[in-house]
Parts: structure tokens; sequence; C-alpha cells
């Protein structure tokens, strides 16, 4: 693990990324000693930076010591932590404070390949997502809703749990974005009152829209997953996975456009 540039496991107790969760995060993908998508988590990184108020760190600096921390490995998934720094106690920031970079290596996770043929199953979690326009979108450091979602269920043979607002619309998975396909078309969740705008979520649109599948961003309510022809979850270290079965419904997994998911397969692991 590096902690600002330095092999280190331990960062200061003052730190706001600690104290307050005050701070975003990345998680990429290695696939031969290259991170996948680099462009893209580095613009959604700087972005919520920005409007967070928190000193961007320097791209270059960060793939440096993202190719540092790999060293000889040359695949699995890169942890990249920006906290606001140090600081004195209470909730108000520093000014000019010095944020501090963590990036941690880890094995690269093995999914059975079925799961892109046959699908996954899933779940609907009973905790909710809390409305706040002004963190939707970002990676940030809070998780607790993710946290207690995912302790809601110890079933190896689900992979996934989909969450829900206060008012009752789904707006992502524990770790990953929703699509769900009605007629030809895509739909995802609006995320403008909460969930991440994931990178693997943006480029699905981008592919999308080069195959001429129409693709909407709306509210989903849970009638309109049920109904749906087929629903897939995306994130940036799973590519695609067709849902086929969602608390005991099922879905068609070829409901799902073969030319996207291959698409994906290829693109979402490139160094872009």
């Amino acid at each position: 693990m590096l902690i600002n540039g330095k092999t280190e496991t331990q960062v200061e107790a003052t730190d706001r990324g600690l104290q307050f969760g005050d701070g975003l995060f990345e998680t990429v993908a290695i696939k031969n000693g290259q991170p996948c998508l680099w462009r893209r988590h580095m613009e959604r990184l700087l972005s919520g930076c920005s409007r967070l108020g928190i000193t961007p760190p320097d791209s270059s600096q960060l793939f440096d010591e993202v190719i540092k921390e790999l060293g000889e490995e040359q695949q699995g998934v890169i942890k990249i932590i920006i906290t606001r720094g140090p600081g004195r106690r209470g909730y108000r920031p520093q000014p000019n404070g010095e944020p501090t970079r963590i990036i941690n290596w880890s094995k690269e996770p093995v999914f059975p390949e079925q799961v892109y043929q046959r699908g996954i199953v899933a779940r609907l979690c009973a905790t909710r997502l809390g409305w706040n326009p002004a963190l939707a979108g970002l990676k940030h450091l809070n998780r607790l809703e993710q946290v207690l979602a995912r302790s809601e269920w110890h079933d190896p043979s689900i992979q996934e749990g989909l969450m829900m607002d206060a008012a009752d619309r789904v707006i992502e998975g524990t770790s990953s974005n929703l699509f769900t396909v009605q007629d030809g078309k895509l739909y995802t969740p609006d995320l403008s009152r909460c969930g991440v705008a994931g990178i693997m979520q943006g480029l699905v649109m981008e592919v999308a829209e080069e195959l001429n599948i129409p693709l909407i961003i709306t509210d989903i309510s849970l009638q309109d997953v049920w109904v749906a022809d087929g629903l897939f979850v995306s994130n940036s270290l799973i590519g695609i996975w067709p849902i086929r079965e969602l608390s005991g419904q099922d879905f068609a997994v070829d409901a799902i456009p073969g030319k996207l998911i291959e698409t994906i397969l290829t693109r979402g692991y490139s160094n872009e």
C-alpha cells in the first residue's frame, strides 16, 4: 500500500477520511499491467474533488504511483482513495489542507464464466438510499448504506442486491449500476437525487448510442422492473452481468443485446 507515495499502512488518526468519510475513491481494474479506463476514472475523481472542494491530485503522479504499487503484478484491482487530509476537530474544513493519497492493490476477483451467459441471481434490499442531490453521483467514502444493504444476505448464490430510495424508485445495485431492457430500449435510473454515476454505466451508455440502441435515463419504479424484458448490472470490475432472477422472478438473459455485452467486454478492459 502506498500513502502519499510512500510504502505505508497507516494514516493519521486526525485524517478527515477516517473522521468523517471526507473523501472519494476509485476502483480500477488492472489488465496486463495497465489500469483500465484510466481517463474516465480520473475525470470522475477530479470532478468529485471539485464538487467537494478537495484539492485535486495530479493524475500523472497518481498514475506513476499506481504503476509503482503494481510492481510485477499484471492483473488485479487498484483502489485509489483521496481524502481531504488531516484536520482539526470539527466539521469545518481547513483552507489549503493537504489531501491524503492512498493506493492499494488487491488480487483480481474471480467470477464464474457462466455468469456472463446464464446471468446472476439478485435480490431486493430493505435498506434504502437517502436523497442528497449535493452528493448524488459521487463515489464518496460514505458507504454505510451499501454496507447495511450488503449485510442483509449471506447466501453465496446471490451475487447482487438492488437498492431503492424512500419513494420506492429502484436506483442501483449495492456495488453496481442498473439497466432494464423493455421493447428493445435500455433504461437506467436517474441519479440526480442519490446513487453513484458509474464508469461502466457511462461506457454502456456510449456504446448503446454507437450501436443505435435507444437509451433513456428516467425514474424506474419497482413495477417497471417487474415488467421489464431483461435486467443487467454493470461496474468497472464485472463489465455487464445479466440478471436471470430477482427475488424469485425470472428474467430473459437473451433480452440483453449480445453485441452490447460483447463490445463492453472488449472496451471495458482497455486503457483509454
